[in-house]
């Protein structure tokens, strides 16, 4: 039975503790420590009790705790001090917005299908998430101004616990909205703001929630409103939950709703970013709504979209990109098309590999690829992945210039770094170190650190992660039933003094969970060594559909719960956010085993790097470019391998050599003042050189940088006048797509065998016929590199050649090729769109070779 009439209440704060609801509504206390603080005062028990939310610990404390506070002269000074601080931090940035732009607009909008901001916000399942919360709190410190768009899931994603044999089972709590730090969107009346969007004809009725994250606006979209169906309410129930069609039905929410909310809300964005595939459809209703409110055609709202669009791959397989059958897709899309001007087959098209391939899926990915000026991969390696998966689209292209570019995800060092190492950051480096944690010269006085108060500061972190670990084993195995004597052997489990490895990701395959336990022989021999000790804390959760990532697990909690590794291996479960930086500040080693390149970035081990924990990990994602023996260890040196039962017992082998020869050695190797110093120095050199490059702020500047700025740019030029550049834009594409047929290089002057000397430069002359086209339309270029010994390039460059005479439509380019270094060299000419017209001139597929 349901009430005819709800409504909320909330606690009754003494007029002097106001500020305390403005500071529980705001998700800088997920990385201000000092907000946290003034909560767990309060009551230190419920703060822990609420998953440390201080809406709902709010909304539980006694009215007479409350009364008491407010008469705590201690306590009101302390709040007095937070809330200024925070008043501060809000409404002065240290960066200003005219330090962005000057008099044209420039605003961001930030889709993702997921935000891991904090754990009283579960609406995320893994890195993408987390990413996507470092990414909203370094835009907040940075000022820039960007709006985040996502879902806001009931059940979030699932809890994980074990059964008694070890297998991963799965509960969906429910999350009760008005007891976290969310907010309806309303309108001026006070009702609440609604959007729709259509599900094959049928208007489904969205509500908009507000989470404050800093100065940064995040806006979650939720279709669970009781004028819908129950099926319908039910699309924004799970975070990657269901089948396809509620996953496209999820995605339509994401993208096409959240357009509509921006517009509802009176946002309007020069920029679209587009964290993986999931919000494509965004680019879709914004060309739709410049059709119907500008008047503009197809083609001119598709050069306003693909401008200010960029689009961020996470995935570095095809199958993890989402995939739909073009049944599906016509099912939600046709009449859709037909509001798009277009036939449904030219817009099913946009999301394939092969638009004529009737029998190819639709594509998310695809479809953002093809309506984006920029697309980027997450790390260097991942970003020559991406260029080699799509290449396709672009495929009279070589790789190289698949316009697949790279920025390597960081973390927010603020959320991630522990209390702990703060404290001794303040004191060397300087108060203000976290608003800049991308500055070279602040990480330079990590050296002034006295190196005994860095590790004493590292021990209190390992001190406090094993009462964390020990307290959670017990509770595990209370709830699984266990015996006394079990519950109290689950509360001795590891030891200070022994050197302790961290893992713990999502349970994909591909991270390769097991390859430390592959020989448990002699992994008994490594971790049980009397003068070396070793134990490894594992966290994760497999996907609810994959069997094998359960398997995974299974084996690791069958092989713990041997008497041999009863202390020394330990599995927690349910990973979740409070979990990780526990984790990441506690652990003297991490550890990364992905199958190379199958890791995208992988930001855990940059986050136990920013608490002093040194890396040992395979050369991919990010530790790819960031390894060095200074700071870590590599298992293996880069290779990829056709055969993986190969390639495991390799580097199993590998990874065992590592622990005994080097990092065993190098911890328990400690002098007469107890200190291991070789490995302080190695926290040291990585906490200066790596940590100033893989943080998020530095990674927000190079987006906002390399892209928003560009795209933001483009799009107010493209708006001017009447949209008339928008107009000229599709029509000069139009043009290049019906006259391309005629451009041709005809002749290279300069003839083969050449010898050159260092210094020398080689002088071309290439005749090219371009039609009906003109200099204006194209950009001619010498691509040149070294060969290889079958002849072909194994690097390239390229330098713009000049048109010198014309005559009857046929073009004489010249230009030089510098001779920097000896070697057997090539080069060849092409043509391609006018490098001027374009953001990306590779994205129209057109070039033509000598």
């Amino acid at each position: 039975m349901k009430p005819k009439v709800k409504y909320n209440v909330v606690s009754k704060l003494p007029p002097e503790l106001e500020p305390l609801r403005r500071l529980s509504y705001n998700l800088c206390f997920s990385w201000k420590g000092e907000i946290r603080d003034i909560f767990q005062r309060i009551d230190p028990g419920l703060w822990n009790e609420c998953g440390h939310n201080p809406v709902l610990m709010l909304g539980l404390v006694k009215q007479e705790r409350l009364n008491e506070l407010a008469r705590d002269e201690g306590f009101m000074a302390q709040l007095e001090r937070v809330s200024q601080d925070f008043e501060r931090y809000v409404s002065r940035p240290r960066t200003k917005s005219h330090d962005y732009y000057s008099n044209e607009s420039f605003q961001v909008a930030y889709f993702s299908a997921e935000f891991g901001i904090t754990e009283c916000l579960p609406i995320y399942s893994g890195g993408l998430g987390i990413l996507a919360g470092d990414h909203l709190k370094s835009a907040s410190d940075l000022n820039v101004p960007l709006v985040g768009i996502g879902l806001l899931y009931q059940e979030g994603y699932f809890s994980q616990y074990l059964s008694s044999d070890g297998w991963q089972k799965e509960t969906y709590p429910v999350n009760d909205f008005p007891s976290m730090p969310v907010r309806l969107v309303r309108k001026e009346t006070g009702e609440p703001l609604a959007i729709t969007v259509s599900f094959k004809g049928q208007p489904v009725q969205i509500m908009i929630w507000r989470v404050d994250v800093g100065r940064i606006p995040l806006f979650l979209l939720d279709t669970n409103v009781e004028p819908n169906s129950p099926d319908i309410r039910r699309t924004t129930a799970q975070l990657y939950g269901g089948d396809r069609e509620m996953r496209i039905r999820q995605e339509i929410v994401l993208g096409i709703g959240g357009v509509r909310a921006l517009k509802a809300m009176g946002i309007e964005p020069t920029v679209i970013h587009m964290n993986e595939g999931h919000s494509a459809f965004s680019a879709l209703e914004r060309i739709n709504i410049l059709r119907k409110e500008k008047g503009l055609s197809f083609d001119a709202a598709r050069e306003i979209v693909i401008s200010s669009t960029a689009f961020t791959t996470h995935t570095p397989v095809p199958a993890g990109n989402d995939v739909f059958d073009p049944g599906l897709v016509q099912a939600y899309f046709k009449d859709y098309a037909e509001e798009l001007g277009i036939h449904f087959k030219v817009l099913i098209g946009y999301g394939r590999l092969d638009p004529r391939n009737e029998g190819e899926p639709f594509g998310m990915s695809t479809l953002a690829l093809r309506l984006s000026a920029h697309a980027n991969g997450v790390s260097r390696l991942h970003g020559r992945v991406s260029r080699g998966m799509w290449q396709q689209i672009w495929h009279q292209h070589p790789v190289e210039d698949v316009p697949i570019d790279y920025i390597t995800n960081g973390i927010h060092v603020p959320t991630w770094i522990s209390r702990d190492l703060a404290s001794l950051f303040d004191r060397y480096l300087g108060p203000n170190w976290a608003e800049d944690p991308d500055n070279q010269r602040v990480w330079e006085h990590v050296d002034q650190i006295p190196s005994s108060e860095l590790w004493r500061a590292h021990q209190r972190r390992k001190e406090q992660m094993i009462g964390f670990v020990r307290r959670r084993v017990v509770q595990q195995l209370k709830q699984r039933g266990a015996s006394t004597s079990e519950i109290q052997a689950g509360g001795e489990v590891l030891s200070l003094d022994a050197l302790t490895i961290g893992f713990a990701r999502r349970f994909a395959t591909y991270k390769r969970a097991t390859l430390l336990f592959k020989n448990p022989d002699r992994l008994e021999r490594i971790f049980n060594n009397p003068r070396g000790p070793v134990q490894v804390v594992i966290a994760g959760k497999a996907h609810p559909q994959d069997n094998e990532g359960k398997e995974f697990i299974k084996t690791i909690i069958h092989l713990a719960r041997q008497e041999r590794f009863r202390k020394r291996i330990v599995f927690l479960e349910d990973y979740n956010f409070h979990l990780a930086h526990q984790l990441v500040s506690g652990s003297d080693v991490w550890l990364n085993t992905p199958r190379r390149p199958l890791e995208a970035c992988g930001t855990s081990g940059m986050k136990a790097l920013a608490n002093g924990s040194l890396n040992l990990s395979v050369l991919d994602g990010w530790w790819d470019e960031g390894y060095h023996r200074a700071y870590g260890w590599a298992i293996g040196h880069g290779e990829v391998y056709q055969d993986h039962k190969v390639q495991d017992e390799i580097e199993s082998l590998d990874l065992y050599n590592i622990l005994e020869e080097e990092i065993i050695p190098l911890y328990y190797q400690i002098g007469h003042d107890g200190i291991p110093r070789g490995w302080v120095e190695k926290m040291k050199a990585g906490l200066q050189h790596l940590v100033p490059i893989f943080n998020s702020h530095r990674m927000v500047q190079e987006y906002t940088g390399f892209y928003y700025l560009p795209c933001s740019r483009r799009f107010n030029h493209l708006c001017t006048n009447g949209f008339q550049g928008a107009r000229d834009l599709a029509s000069w594409r139009q043009k290049l797509f019906t006259e391309w047929h005629g451009v041709a290089v005809e002749k290279l002057m300069s003839g083969d065998g050449q010898e050159m000397t260092v210094g020398d430069a080689l002088n071309l002359d290439a005749v090219v016929r371009l039609g009906a086209l003109t200099p204006d339309d194209v950009t001619v270029d010498a691509y040149y590199g070294r060969l290889d010994h079958n002849g072909e390039f194994m690097e390239r460059e390229t330098v713009t050649l000049d048109v010198k005479s014309s005559s009857d439509g046929i073009y004489h380019y010249q230009g030089q090729v510098p001779c920097m270094k000896p070697g057997r060299f090539g080069y060849t000419v092409r043509i391609t769109p006018s490098q001027l017209k374009l953001e990306k001139r590779f994205v129209m597929g057109l070039v033509t070779w000598a």
